[in-house]
């Protein structure tokens, strides 16, 4: 899924704005301003089309994510887990480490 302004596509078609989208287990919606990217993997993202984000994972991922969206363990010693597993001690790095080019 890639989302630019108010242009949304998948697999490199456009998404209607406004108008849901629902293929193999991934949905688009657009709650008010945002657009919202929810998967059958029980992820959901939403994007306010400018700089805010939220990511909401069902409770039966707890302990079972990686990667930016946390270990979701609610236990903040383990929040800043790089891909090498070793911890980072400040969120820049945390995000630096999971950059991909």
């Amino acid at each position: 899924v890639v989302a630019e302004g108010r242009n949304v596509s998948v697999n490199g078609v456009a998404v209607l704005e406004g108008r849901p989208y629902l293929h193999k287990g991934l949905g688009v919606t657009w709650p008010g301003d945002w657009v919202a990217v929810a998967s059958s993997l029980g992820v959901r993202v939403a994007w306010d089309r400018h700089l805010a984000v939220t990511v909401t994972a069902e409770p039966e991922l707890r302990g079972g994510t990686w990667g930016l969206c946390g270990t979701y363990t609610d236990d903040p010693a383990d929040d800043f887990v790089r891909p090498d597993g070793d911890i980072a001690a400040f969120a820049a790095a945390f995000g630096n480490a999971w950059k991909v080019p």
